[in-house]
């Protein structure tokens, strides 16, 4: 209400920013900031920005001031979160917002002041970081305030996190940076080494969602795409299939693999009965991948299942924990 103090949960990612205020989400965008580097000017930001991915001059620069769910570019993020912050609270308001922001499990205390300090920086009254597992877990409504284990895999743009959570808190974790942009990397690598055409990562992200698989398919899609000839340079067209896809993301696949079977083994027998019981949540762009849950339900032996709002429960979590602040204290990372 105008007038009024807003509580917002923003879930800073590096690939999309999501900004929820209890269960309605406000906004969501790609992470992308077009900029003139001389004059430190903001062209474009959000999905105008990533279409300009490749295609701008030298005289405009797009960048991802976020890397692996960091803060890589501090000033630019900065500009970002106070135009969101105008824009959602319009340009006069009156009161500054309470602001939730997520931050990957594992990150360091520089790394979370450098958050809160953007936030704050961006017109935010009071700022208050939560891991992003602990957040997707509430944005699902895992039943994570019982002495029960709840395990979540959360496959983001620039990280990949796993971890099992009870009574509020995250019981064991680990993350990698197997995310969307290692998927999309290994596409690169591999159209480049079979095809030897060289293709960019928006090409690549198009190919992953359009007919990408990391299970064998019963119909095989295939999409055209043009690259440019790594021995010539010129362009040329390249014609990939699923099995490709499939061949492509194995590796990444596998590291994800890895990283939740780490988390399994630090897990107490008592809650991973619970695990087994109840399933692995999905969330993430990157469990939108086709075939990703019977992947990680095959690999892990446990049931995985994508919940319902992958793309927003991170943030929708970070909106609810604004109304659980006491009780999720002893949690929030200490900044």
């Amino acid at each position: 209400m105008p007038g009024f103090t807003r509580e917002l949960g923003i879930d800073l990612g590096t690939m999309n920013i999501v900004v929820a205020e209890g269960s309605q989400i406000l906004l969501q965008e790609p992470t992308v900031v077009a900029i003139i580097p001389d004059e430190m000017k903001m062209v474009e930001w959000g999905q105008a920005a990533s279409d300009m991915i490749g295609r701008v001059p030298e005289s405009i620069e797009v960048v991802r001031p976020l890397q692996h769910g960091v803060i890589a570019e501090y000033e630019i993020t900065e500009n970002l979160l106070g135009f969101l912050v105008k824009k959602i609270c319009g340009p006069m308001f009156l009161f500054r917002p309470r602001v939730m922001v997520t931050v990957p499990y594992g990150v360091t205390s520089v790394e979370s002041r450098a958050v809160q300090e953007a936030s704050l920086g961006a017109g935010s009254r009071d700022v208050a970081l939560i891991q992003q597992p602990l957040a997707a877990a509430l944005g699902i409504d895992l039943p994570i305030g019982t002495p029960t284990g709840n395990m979540v895999i959360s496959m983001g743009g620039g990280t990949m996190q796993a971890a099992v959570l009870s009574m509020y808190s995250i019981v064991t974790a680990e993350t990698s940076t197997a995310g969307g942009l290692r998927f999309d990397d290994a596409i690169i690598t591999y159209t480049r080494r079979k095809y030897g055409v060289i293709i960019g990562q928006p090409t690549a992200e198009l190919l992953k969602i359009k007919i990408g698989s990391v299970i064998p398919q019963d119909q095989q899609q295939a999409m055209e795409v043009q690259g440019q000839d790594q021995v010539s340079g010129l362009p040329r067209p390249v014609n990939l299939t699923t099995d490709d896809l499939l061949e492509a993301l194995q590796e990444p696949m596998t590291e994800v693999v890895n990283t939740a079977r780490k988390v399994l083994e630090k897990t107490p027998p008592e809650l991973l009965s619970d695990i087994i019981d109840r399933g692995v949540a999905l969330c993430g762009g990157g469990s939108l991948l086709r075939g990703v849950d019977k992947y990680l339900t095959k690999a892990l032996g446990i049931p995985a299942y994508l919940v319902d709002n992958p793309l927003t429960c991170t943030a929708e979590g970070a909106a609810k924990a604004q109304s659980m602040r006491d009780l999720l204290r002893r949690s929030l990372p200490s900044v």
